[in-house]
C-alpha cells in the first residue's frame, strides 16, 4: 500500500483525536487527499499508525467543517470544491480583509509594521519554495488581522483560515502571481504606515478580489486540461 499520510507523533500535548484531525485536515488542504476521494478508515489508520476510532472521530469533525461529505450507503468522501464555493469564500474574505485592514490602519504598532516589512523583504530578496511563499503570505495576513485589535474579527478569520488555505497554493502557484501579490502587500503596508483607513480598506479588498480572479482562471485552465485528456 502506498503511504501518503505520515505516522502521527504522540509527543504532542493534544489529544490523539485532535492530532489525527489536524493531520487529515492538512492533507485535504494540501491536496494529498483529493476532492472526491473516498476516505477509508482502515487505510488511513494504518498510514497514521493509529486505531480506527480517532480516524472516525476526525472524519465526523471534518464533515461538520465542510471538508468531508457523507454519502448514504457509500461512505465518507473529500468534499469537492465548486466555483460557487470559491466565490462564496472570497466574497466573505474580501469584506473581512477590508474591515481588518481599515481597523489596522488606525491601530497598527511600529513593531507590527516592521514585521510586515520583513516579510516583504523576504519575498523580494530571494527565490523560495511555494510552501514558504504560502506560509509567509499567511503570516502577513495574520499580522493585519492582529493589528485590527478586534478579537472577534480575528477569531472569525481564524475559523475560516483553513478554507482560505485550501485556495492559497493554487492561486500563488500561478506564474507571476507572487510578484504581484507582494506589490499589493507593499501598497497595503504603505497605507497602514500613513494610517489611511479608506486606502487600506480599499487596497486589502481589491487584493482579495484580484486573488479570486487569478484563482478562477487557474481552476478553469485546470478543468479545460482535464476535459481534454
Amino acid at each position: 500500500m502506498e503511504r501518503r499520510l505520515v505516522p502521527v507523533k504522540l509527543d504532542s500535548y493534544k489529544p490523539l483525536r485532535e492530532i489525527v484531525f489536524d493531520s487529515m485536515r492538512e492533507a485535504i488542504i494540501s491536496g494529498v487527499l483529493k476532492p472526491g476521494e473516498r476516505l477509508m478508515e482502515i487505510q488511513l489508520a494504518e498510514e497514521m499508525g493509529v486505531s480506527r476510532t480517532p480516524v472516525r472521530e476526525a472524519i465526523r469533525k471534518l464533515e461538520l467543517e465542510g471538508f468531508v461529505v457523507m454519502i448514504p450507503r457509500k461512505g465518507a468522501y473529500v468534499a469537492g470544491v465548486s466555483l460557487k464555493d470559491v466565490a462564496d469564500v472570497f466574497e466573505i474574505r474580501a469584506a473581512l480583509e477590508g474591515l481588518a485592514a481599515g481597523l489596522a490602519a488606525e491601530r497598527v504598532t511600529d513593531e507590527e509594521l516592521e514585521q510586515m516589512e520583513r516579510i516583504l523583504l523576504f519575498h523580494e530578496g530571494q527565490e523560495t519554495t511555494l510552501e514558504k511563499v504560502v506560509e509567509s503570505d499567511t503570516d502577513f495576513h495574520a499580522l493585519v488581522y492582529e493589528a485590527s485589535r478586534n478579537a472577534r474579527l480575528v477569531q472569525i478569520l481564524g475559523n475560516l483560515r483553513e478554507h482560505f488555505q485550501r485556495f492559497r497554493s493554487t492561486s500563488l502557484a500561478v506564474p507571476g502571481r507572487v510578484k504581484v501579490a507582494v506589490e499589493e502587500h507593499r501598497a497595503i503596508v504603505e497605507a497602514l504606515v500613513q494610517h489611511d483607513v479608506a486606502e487600506a480598506q480599499e487596497l486589502a479588498t481589491q487584493h482579495i478580489v484580484t486573488a479570486e480572479n487569478v484563482l478562477f482562471e487557474a481552476l478553469r485552465t485546470l478543468t479545460d486540461s482535464q476535459d481534454q485528456e
